[in-house]
């Protein structure tokens, strides 16, 4: 149980992060909370990226994140790098945030290795019981997963679970992770999104066309207006992109070949590259593949882009095939409604060879959620095989069965 101090009614008042007065006793308070997390009967520390301990109790005063995450798991390695980023600038600008890792690597040496790219605070890896008891306590269903506590407030609606969907959202901007700064962004947001066209999406006071082939040819942005627009965020080092970009094409082509085949002179479809290579000859090489238009390298509204939308396009490719199109939602409705019947005949777990747990087939309504498949590192929702104990998520269609003798065995 939490330890409580009681004081004076005249006792000195502080000020917390966004300027509301807190009190001599709530700060104790705070302090005993992080403890009763993070620390244990035999450690009131946690260790920094070279391995030296760091009292619990300097997390006072702190929204403080606690980062669930795993060195075999790509997306936690996409995320991190994220993370890092946006935790550096805070710090840098002097914002009272820190991160505490919290690992589901499976062995110390994975363990080590992936922390030694993170600045901030870890859970020793030797407690695996304060490891389990924080994956209890906060329902921690798969991973990445940030969740952000507030230094002041413990209650349930000022602990933050979607950490990981904010900082991709709005990076640094959603620090300090309070209700009311969420509110505010989020009405930002709102605005911007009634007031949007493909126009000022798409341009800027410089730039009113897009590159189509060659490379050097100019299209109006304007010729994209009444069209079906994907926007496809991709980079030549991207391994996962590499290999969606063939898939991508296929589909593309027979969107094309389909409107065509209907007549559908008035309907088209069109995709635009948004690149986030590195350097102009990758993004050179990688566009030269690509039969669609593309923003110039290196244009400001990539960024803008980027922040802008919750990418999803890839992952109904995926799930969907050219069936995706038009992209609505009373197509995507009818495509889930699909799936929903195909699920009722698929076996409720499986072992799958990929894995040594037995996987569980979930649903959005039953703990599933957006994933990213461990076999073919493609994205996913709705339906998958996950497994309960480290989070582990497959397609239904990925899944290789083997005897459950044999893997229990093991």
């Amino acid at each position: 149980m939490r330890n409580e101090v009681r004081l004076e009614e005249d006792e000195e008042q502080l000020m917390t992060t966004n300027g509301s007065s807190i009190s001599e006793h709530q700060k104790i308070s705070t302090s005993s909370r992080f403890s009763s997390l993070l620390a244990s009967k035999d450690r009131d520390y946690l260790l920094n990226q070279h391995g030296t301990q760091v009292k619990v109790s300097d997390l006072e005063g702190k929204v403080t994140a606690l980062y669930f995450s795993a060195n075999w798991y790509p997306p936690c390695g996409n995320f991190t790098g994220v993370l890092v980023d946006v935790y550096e600038e805070l710090r840098n600008n002097g914002s009272d945030f820190e991160v505490v890792f919290v690992s589901s690597d499976e062995d110390l040496n994975a363990f080590n290795n992936y922390r030694a790219c993170m600045p901030w605070l870890a859970v020793p890896y030797s407690d695996l019981e304060t490891k389990k008891a924080l994956n209890r306590k906060f329902d921690i269903e798969g991973i990445p997963c940030l969740v952000v506590l507030q230094p002041y407030d413990d209650k349930d609606d000022a602990t933050l679970h979607d950490g990981v969907e904010l900082i991709y959202k709005y990076g640094i901007r959603a620090f300090p992770f309070t209700k009311e700064k969420l509110e505010e962004l989020q009405k930002e947001e709102k605005e911007k999104h009634e007031r949007q066209t493909l126009i000022n999406l798409l341009t800027n006071h410089d730039r009113g066309y897009l590159l189509g082939h060659p490379p050097d040819e100019k299209v109006p942005v304007s010729s994209l207006v009444g069209k079906t627009v994907g926007l496809y965020f991709s980079a030549r080092w991207c391994i996962p992109c590499e290999k969606f970009m063939p898939k991508l094409l296929s589909i593309y082509q027979k969107i094309k070949q389909n409107l065509v085949e209907k007549g559908d002179a008035l309907e088209d479809f069109e995709v635009v590259f948004v690149s986030t290579d590195r350097d102009q000859t990758s993004f050179e090489s990688y566009f030269g593949t690509m039969p669609w238009l593309a923003l110039p390298f290196g244009d400001p509204t990539i960024k803008e882009l980027t922040k802008y939308f919750d990418v999803q396009g890839r992952n109904l490719i995926n799930l969907y095939q050219e069936n995706a199109y038009p992209f609505t939602e009373a197509k995507l409705e009818f495509l889930e409604k699909q799936m929903e019947e195909e699920a009722k005949n698929l076996p409720r777990s499986e072992f799958h060879i990929g894995h040594r747990h037995e996987l569980n087939l979930v649903s959005e309504g039953t703990g599933g959620g957006p994933f990213i498949c461990c076999d073919c590192d493609e994205q996913g929702s709705g339906w998958a095989y996950q497994c309960l104990e480290c989070g582990y998520e497959v397609h239904p269609k990925c899944v290789r069965a083997v005897d459950r003798g044999s893997m229990i065995q093991r």
